[in-house]
Formats: C-alpha cells, sequence, structure tokens
C-alpha cells in the first residue's frame, strides 16, 4: 500500500492526567515499532485541556529513549513561537543523542489561541509571515559553521536533521516547493485544499541537496476494530473533542458515545463530515479499503496516521489492524 507512520497528541483522557498519557504515548511508540511504522511524531499545541505534547522536544526526547529503531519528530514544531536558534539546539541535541532517528516538522501555526500564543511570545512581534525566513535560518544553523561565524547551533552545527515543512494551505505546499523539502499535509483534520496542495507542490518542487524528487505524507484518521459499528463507536471520541473545540470548550479526549451523532445539530454533522473526511472507520475490511482508496486517490508517499481513540488498548489494536492491512495489500 505505502509507508506507514504514527501522528500521537499524548491526549490526555477523562479522569486520567498527563504522567499517564505520556506512558501511553511510549507504549504505543514501542508497540509501533514493532508493527513496523517508520516514524512516530508528537505535535507541538500550547493550553489545550486534552494535549500533553506541549513541550514537544522533551516529549520526542523520553519516546526516543524508551525505542530503539522507529523514527522520532515533530509534526510539528510551530516555529513562529520560537527562535530558530533555541529550535536548532533542541534538536541538535535530539539528534546527538539518538543519531540517524530524529526528524524535525515545521509549521507556522500557533498551536493554540491568540491569547496563549501572547503568553508563549511575551508579544506577537514573530511574525508568521517571517516563516520561510526563519525555515532558512534553522536550516542554516545545521549547516557546517562558515569562517567566522559569530552565532552557531552547538549542537547542531553539522548535523543532519531532516527537516519537513507542515500544513494545511497552499502556503506550506509553495515553500516546501521551493525549498525542496517533503511536505506534510494535515488532512487528518483540515482537508478542504488537499488535493490542490499536493499538485501545487508536485508540480512546483525543486531538487535539492536535502530531497531530489518531491516526497508528500498526508494524515490520515484510522479507527479500526472488529466491526464497523464498534470503529465508528470508537470515532465518537474524536467527534467530541471537534465539537468541543469549535464551540469554544476544548476538553480532555471523552470516552465514547452510541449514538453520539443522532444528538447533533445539522451543521455539526457538516463540520465533522468535512473535518473527517480523511479517515477510515470501521474493521478490517473496511479500513483496507477506504485506506487503498485514499491512496490511490492521493498518491502518498506515506501516511501518517492518527486515532484518538479514549481506551488505549482499543488504539494499539486500531494501529496494528492498520499495520496488518498495509502488509496485505
Amino acid at each position: 500500500m505505502t509507508t506507514l507512520s504514527v501522528l500521537d497528541l499524548s491526549p490526555i483522557l477523562e479522569g486520567s492526567d498527563a504522567a499517564q498519557s505520556f506512558r501511553n504515548t511510549l507504549d504505543l511508540a514501542r508497540h509501533a515499532e514493532k508493527l513496523g511504522y517508520r516514524r512516530f511524531w508528537l505535535a507541538e499545541h500550547h493550553s489545550m485541556p486534552g494535549i500533553a505534547s506541549a513541550a514537544t522536544s522533551v516529549v520526542i526526547a523520553h519516546v526516543a529513549g524508551g525505542t530503539s529503531t522507529i523514527r522520532v519528530g515533530a509534526g510539528g514544531i510551530m516555529l513562529p513561537n520560537h527562535s530558530p536558534l533555541v529550535i536548532a539546539e533542541q534538536f541538535g541535541t535530539l539528534a546527538s543523542l539518538f543519531p540517524g532517528r530524529i526528524d524535525l516538522g515545521l509549521g507556522r501555526a500557533p498551536g493554540s489561541d491568540m491569547a496563549t500564543a501572547r503568553a508563549l511570545r511575551r508579544n506577537l512581534a514573530s511574525d508568521a509571515d517571517q516563516f520561510p525566513q526563519d525555515v532558512v535560518e534553522l536550516m542554516h544553523y545545521f549547516e557546517q559553521p562558515e569562517p567566522g561565524q559569530q552565532v552557531q547551533a552547538v549542537p547542531g552545527s553539522g548535523l543532519d536533521v531532516p527537516i519537513w515543512i507542515l500544513g494545511s494551505s497552499l502556503f506550506g505546499a509553495q515553500l516546501a516547493a521551493a525549498l525542496g523539502l517533503p511536505f506534510a499535509f494535515a488532512s487528518h483534520f483540515a482537508p478542504a485544499m488537499m488535493m490542490q496542495a499536493i499538485s501545487l507542490y508536485r508540480a512546483r518542487f525543486k531538487a535539492s541537496e536535502r530531497l531530489q524528487q518531491p516526497y508528500v505524507m498526508l494524515g490520515f484518521n484510522v479507527f479500526a476494530a472488529e466491526s464497523d459499528d464498534e470503529g465508528r463507536y470508537l470515532a465518537t471520541s474524536m467527534q467530541q473533542a471537534f465539537v468541543n473545540l469549535r464551540t469554544g470548550r476544548p476538553s480532555k479526549l471523552q470516552p465514547p458515545v452510541k449514538g453520539y451523532e443522532a444528538h447533533l445539530s445539522p451543521p455539526q454533522k457538516e463540520m465533522l463530515d468535512q473535518v473527517l473526511s480523511c479517515s477510515a472507520i470501521g474493521a478490517p475490511q473496511t479500513v483496507r479499503r477506504q485506506m487503498q482508496d485514499f491512496v490511490d486517490r492521493t498518491g502518498a508517499d506515506e501516511l501518517m496516521i492518527t486515532a484518538q481513540i479514549f481506551d488505549h488498548h482499543a488504539r494499539l489494536r486500531s494501529y496494528e489492524i492498520a499495520a496488518q492491512v498495509r502488509d496485505a495489500a
């Protein structure tokens, strides 16, 4: 079928806490490593009651230290929240500790609301429109230092840390193409411009020292279980998360609810249909068909599978089924 990887938000469950989320994250990473997933990424979000991966580089170190072969990285670091030098040092440190296993995905969204963004940065002078220049500056820190270069990333200079551009619009696609970098699209929650972005990226891609051919990774939700009904039941936790977020009530990840969609308003149902259009939900044979149809339609080089499932064992099983249908394709 195609290469599979994992995107984990280290969800904080209703009735639980971040400490348990981190234990679950490491357990999932070890599970994914055994199943042959290529990489395990964590995302930067702030002031979100249901997401524990705010200190993303710290959690990456936790996961990389508890695994041995799977690539571990950020999907992504929201660069406007940080100076490029700090991120170069952080990921230079990670690459030094875990050589050949660290990825750095970069996005320009705040990963939060504006009040939280202001608290992170103290002011909003770090403009998201400066994102391309910040990416180029960050890439420069990973190069060998030039004679007389005053500011260097130590560690970081001279290290081969793969950099990805993340996006949910045409902006990221254009930047990734111009810089000759791999492109990861957030189709798992913002699929509206996916096909346009893929087409633009491939058409405008310029080969670079880092990448000779365009490479597309797409976010994809999988809620796999023993039956279609059970898969749909498991997916209601994520549905609740999106409804709560879009109505200004972000929450911890809630237990699944039977018949949840029956209680939603038509606009809420329409929103969920759009948000979760890039998903495979159901029994193994259903998931296999939906995953293959998605790959055939998009030509994705890699799928970044995410599964916001409340029950940890059901979550492990969902990733297991996804790997099995990949191997059977």
